[in-house]
């Protein structure tokens, strides 16, 4: 994606050539789409290169890419332009969420999908994995278009948002199996629970979200929004 942005963050060319990076973090502040995907069209192209030298993984820099922006969607606030540049405090976002996805790289997803846990009589629980491990990953082999990576960011906070909805303990090994990447037998061991104690929080929690994403669920099935 070619940006043509200058340093300071402002288009060399065009109609938004007059509005400088802090214009449209107002206007994020504001609820502007409009402003995320300028800013995104801006500087996700070095936010994504950086994170691919750090973590030789596109797969894995498309969900540090993701992630960055996400933040500055939920905590535009906390920009502040008298400290630095807006891509310099992107970029810091992006190292350590970097520095997470490479410690947590490598892992191997559970040998079967843990929905199968749920009974499926109306074929939901496909739609479920798939959700869960795509606010988990970010798939793709290039950084996205924005209207693409918009939905995608919209999808991962749904499940973020179900995901603060349900109990502490059930949320925890939901994360452990999804985002670790581990198995029940390792949380098991992980928290020092029963494997059965684990099994059954899987089993509730999935079902929480089943229920609390089922118009999410129904609209990636039917289309994009």
């Amino acid at each position: 994606m070619k940006t043509g942005a200058q340093p300071d963050g402002v288009p060399s060319t065009g109609p938004e050539a007059a509005r400088t990076d802090a214009d449209l973090v107002q206007e994020l502040l504001e609820g502007s789409e409009e402003a995320l995907l300028e800013l995104y069209r801006r500087h996700a192209d070095s936010i994504f290169r950086a994170a691919v030298m750090r973590l030789g993984d596109r797969q894995l820099a498309e969900e540090v890419l993701q992630d960055t922006f996400l933040a500055l969607w939920n905590r535009a606030e906390l920009f502040d332009a008298g400290q630095g540049s807006l891509l310099g405090w992107l970029s810091a976002i992006a190292r350590n969420r970097s520095v997470d996805m490479f410690r947590a790289a490598g892992r191997r997803p559970p040998s079967q999908p843990l929905s199968s846990l749920l009974p499926d009589d109306q074929g939901e629980n496909g739609n479920l994995e798939d959700a869960l491990r795509s606010a988990a990953y970010a798939g793709g082999s290039s950084a996205p278009e924005p209207e693409a990576w918009l939905d995608g960011a919209w999808l991962r906070a749904e499940v973020h948002r179900a995901l603060d909805d349900i109990p502490e303990l059930e949320r925890k090994v939901i994360r452990l199996a999804y985002y670790e990447e581990l198995s029940q037998s390792e949380i098991a061991a992980r928290l020092d629970w029963p494997l059965g104690t684990v099994k059954t929080r899987t089993r509730r929690a999935l079902a929480r979200l089943r229920e609390s994403l089922a118009s999410v669920l129904q609209e990636t099935t039917d289309g994009p929004r």
